[in-house]
């Protein structure tokens, strides 16, 4: 086996199992937020204009403060998924953290 195709299956490897450890589910997300997060936020308040998120690591700042303040007892996954659930239906940020 050549040494580049060991290093390009290696390289598949990886990306193959970093890739997953991100796929959080938006549905929980969804979930979580619509049992929690509704009582202080209407939708709207994802929409307007003048919105302080600008980024996909504020709008997990954010979850993550909303989450504290609000004495949620949330495992990282679930914050992860509330903030995949919101920038897939409101802000549509790159994910890039």
């Amino acid at each position: 086996m050549s040494l580049l195709y060991k290093a390009l299956l290696s390289y598949m490897i990886f990306m193959l199992l970093n890739s997953t450890a991100y796929a959080f589910d938006s549905e929980n997300g969804e979930a979580l937020h619509d049992d929690n997060c509704v009582r202080c936020h209407k939708h709207s308040l994802y929409t307007r204009k003048e919105r302080e998120v600008k980024s996909y690591s504020l709008l997990h700042e954010r979850v993550v403060q909303c989450e504290l303040m609000s004495e949620l007892i949330w495992f990282d996954d679930e914050v992860n998924e509330v903030t995949v659930y919101l920038n897939q239906s409101f802000y549509h940020f790159n994910q890039e953290k």
